[in-house]
């Protein structure tokens, strides 16, 4: 069955359908309480919320929504990822945000009731979990800590918007994804070894994500293999030294 209209999932070479739930009802609510909006919650406030729970499978390249959609509620990437996006008049595509497993996004549409400012589309084969707005708004009613969590996730989110905002304005491409890989390693000993990172998205998303295009991207790359800071095979980087990596990102 493909899922509701109010979605406006015009995508039909790879829609997202909605489906009964395939996870033993525990398990959802097993699931939920990882989710940091709901973390906190009693048994009881899980157990209400994934009663109300639509489960959704997009395949790769399906479309979650549009932007001008209007919000109906909430979503939590199960497995996958998905993209959120803007896309200009002329077709060019800015990635704003790609949503990894365990995360949730439209929180802060939930309180603006206004039509979606972005698009959201599964960049590989993935499952998520649709809250709705009645569902959490009901929550809030109950325990108005879950108002709390929502709070702590919009300001993490406007922290990192600002933190794009820096980076494209200050940091050149270079140093852009230096701190992209940092990130990536935040909280390892900068003087253990080898490390390395498996891209989960794909170099052109990835380009997009820090506001470049995959030809300058691909160039950065290069430049800093040459210097002997990266190495890339495929969709895994190597950094033979993360302290060395670290003293270039200001160079």
């Amino acid at each position: 069955m493909l899922i509701n209209q109010k979605y406006s999932l015009a995508d039909t070479q790879s829609p997202c359908e909605e489906r009964a739930h395939d996870l033993h009802p525990a398990n959802i609510e097993s699931y939920l309480k990882n989710v940091a909006i709901f973390s906190e919650l009693a048994d009881k406030e899980v157990a209400l919320i994934a009663s109300e729970v639509r489960e959704l499978h997009c395949r790769k390249g399906g479309t979650i929504f549009h932007r001008g959609d209007l919000c109906t509620g909430l979503h939590v990437v199960v497995s996958g990822q998905v993209k959120l996006s803007f896309i200009s008049s002329q077709g060019a595509e800015k990635i704003a945000a790609v949503v990894q497993p365990g995360q949730s996004f439209g929180e802060a549409m939930l309180f603006l009731d206004r039509s979606w400012i972005v698009s959201a589309q599964a960049i590989s084969d993935c499952r998520l979990f649709h809250v709705s707005k009645s569902a959490i708004f009901g929550t809030i009613g109950r325990n108005p800590n879950v108002m709390l969590k929502l709070l702590s996730n919009l300001a993490l989110q406007t922290h990192h918007l600002l933190q794009d905002v820096e980076s494209y304005s200050l940091l050149t491409g270079k140093q852009r994804i230096i701190g992209y890989l940092l990130n990536q390693l935040d909280g390892v000993d900068q003087d253990q070894g080898t490390h390395s990172i498996d891209f989960s998205v794909s170099k052109c998303v990835l380009a997009s994500r820090l506001n470049l295009t995959q030809e300058h991207f691909s160039r950065l790359l290069h430049e800093l293999s040459e210097l002997g800071l990266i190495k890339v095979t495929g969709r895994r980087l190597t950094i033979p030294s993360l302290k060395h990596l670290r003293a270039h990102q200001f160079k």
